[in-house]
């Protein structure tokens, strides 16, 4: 059974910083992408950053230069480093993985930027 288990959400105010993390299980590193997406109130869901399997790593435009995304495999985790955060980077993020054509998502971390 895959599990994306998401945490290191929270408050922070404008201009500060946050790492998710996304605690992977049951499924390979080999051959699987991972992303970040995130859900805010009465917007739909955007891409925030992916990776793929060969560890090509692509952005949204409104996040670029701010986050990054990686991975350990050493610790099945998969990270979003922000930085610079602003009040339009609220939402809850969700850890995304995918395999073929088949679609892994998390429970979601809620990340809140204040003035």
């Amino acid at each position: 059974q895959v599990q994306l288990v998401e945490s290191g959400g929270g408050l922070v105010q404008a201009g500060g910083s946050l790492r998710l993390s996304c605690a992977v299980s049951g499924i390979t590193s080999t051959g699987t992408g991972f992303g970040w997406y995130r859900q805010a109130p009465g917007k739909q869901r955007e891409l925030v950053a992916v990776r793929n399997s060969d560890g090509f790593t692509n952005y949204a435009d409104s996040v670029k230069g701010r986050f990054t995304i990686s991975r350990d495999n050493s610790k099945n985790t998969v990270y979003l480093q922000m930085n610079s955060l602003k009040p339009d980077d609220t939402a809850v993020y969700l850890c995304w993985a995918y395999r073929g054509l088949t679609n892994y998502w998390g429970q979601g971390t809620q990340v809140t930027v204040s003035l």
